[in-house]
This record gives C-alpha cells, structure tokens and sequence, in this order.
C-alpha cells in the first residue's frame, strides 16, 4: 500500500482526510468547505465508488490502482471557468514528470498519453445564492488500472503502463498537488490560457460528433472550442455542448 493518512500527511503538508472508500469525493469535499474546511484542503481517497464525470457519467475507481482526490478552491467568479484548464495542466505536467513523452490535453480537459485518456476531472460549483463560495475540483488519475481485456482498453491508459515501471502514488499525489498550486496561483494569468491552449492536442485537426463535422481551429479565453464546419460556418462550443473525436489521418 503506497498510500496511508501518515505518509500523505508527512508529504503534502496540508489540510487534508484520507479515507480507504468512499462514494464520492467530490461530496465530502463539499460537505468539509460548509463545515469551515480552507482553501486548498483536499479530501483523498484509496478506493472511490460513485465518482462523477461529465455527462452524468458515473464509475467505481476500485482500491489501490489511482488517484481519486478533490480540492477545495475559491477562485473569483471571473476565472472559474478556468478551473478545467487550471486541472488539465497539472495532469498534464504530472504525466510529463512521471516520464510520459506522448502527452496532451483534448479539449476541455481529458489529459492523453499515447492518445488514450489517463485522467478524468470534474469542477462542481458550491452556491449560495448567485454568489460563487467555492468550487470543488476532483481529479482522477490512472496509475495502474488493468484495462486489458475491458471496453476500455482502446479508449484508456495507465501511467504505469506507459512508462511500464512501478510508480508510489503517494510521491504523484505531492507532485500533482504542487502543480494545481503552481497553476492556480496563475489563474488569471494569459500565460495559463496560452499553456493550456498550446497543450490542445485537437487544434487544426478534423473533428466530429453529435453528427457535425468540421476542423477545429481555436479556443476562447473561455476555453470555447471554434470549429469551422464542412458547409464554411463558424460554431462555437462550450465544454459539455458536445463530444467531440479527433478523426485519424484528418490533420489540416
């Protein structure tokens, strides 16, 4: 067992409660903020069975094979919708210091290495009122999920299998951590955008979904997605309008 409440304590150095299972950490994140948890506590779990992704989608990320962990955030609600980017990123750079070289962001947030997803992550907003308190951003991250012979296998990725050599999630947890610091203190900063933009893996190529085709050609500050379609017209995305694939061999 690479991770313990002791070992994460001794190297995180922050507010935090480690739990072996749990429904969703993204819930107890909340749940501590309304109890008067600060900025930047973080809710950690071995085993997570009723993560939340896009969509609606639900999964069980099952003991001892990732990393299933939600912060608490307070940004201002006029970079909030940064927060995708700002998770990306730290992924990103996680997967790039474990020794990953085929790495990139597919728009909004799902981290690839070797075109396969490594990383899911899901900001939820906490209101009172129509006044932004905090977001919670949960992160999961494969370290060595077996997706072999699973509906998965094509679709899905491991760090350990990428890089095919044992890695302490304990040692990865302070190092994505460092890196959500990093970033989040740069929030509002246009170096961030440009980061996360330049890390797009998806821009100038041909993409499809929801039966609309066409060639991505940018990003918004927002982090909109700007896809010239096949009949010449302009669409704009948000994150969750649409699912969109990158097609093979489409580049432009």
């Amino acid at each position: 067992m690479d991770l313990s409440a002791e070992r994460l304590r001794e190297r995180l150095r922050r507010p935090l409660r480690y739990h072996e299972s749990v429904g969703s950490t993204n819930d107890l994140a909340k749940a501590w903020f309304l109890e008067g948890a600060p900025e930047g506590a973080v809710i950690i779990a071995n085993e997570q069975l009723r993560g939340r992704g896009r969509h609606g989608r639900t999964w069980h990320t099952p003991p001892n094979v990732a990393l299933a962990l939600s912060i608490i955030l307070c940004p201002p609600a006029s970079a909030a919708n940064r927060l995708t980017m700002l998770g990306a990123l730290a992924v990103y750079d996680l997967a790039i210091a474990a020794g990953c070289a085929q790495v990139g962001i597919k728009w909004p947030n799902d981290v690839q290495v070797n075109g396969k997803k490594v990383a899911g992550i899901l900001p939820e907003a906490v209101w009172q009122g129509s006044d932004l308190r905090a977001t919670i951003l949960g992160i999961g991250v494969n370290v060595r999920t077996d997706f072999a012979n699973t509906n998965l296998g094509d679709h899905a990725i491991s760090l350990e299998d990428a890089l095919d050599r044992r890695l302490d999630r304990a040692e990865l947890l302070q190092t994505l951590l460092e890196r959500l610091d990093y970033w989040y203190a740069r929030l509002s900063d246009e170096s961030t955008f440009q980061a996360w933009k330049g890390r797009l893996n998806m821009i100038g190529k041909r993409v499809t979904g929801n039966r609309r085709s066409g060639i991505a050609r940018d990003v918004t500050r927002d982090g909109n997605l700007i896809v010239v379609g096949d009949d010449g017209n302009q669409m704009t995305f948000e994150a969750g309008d649409i699912s969109l694939r990158a097609e093979p061999g489409a580049d432009a």
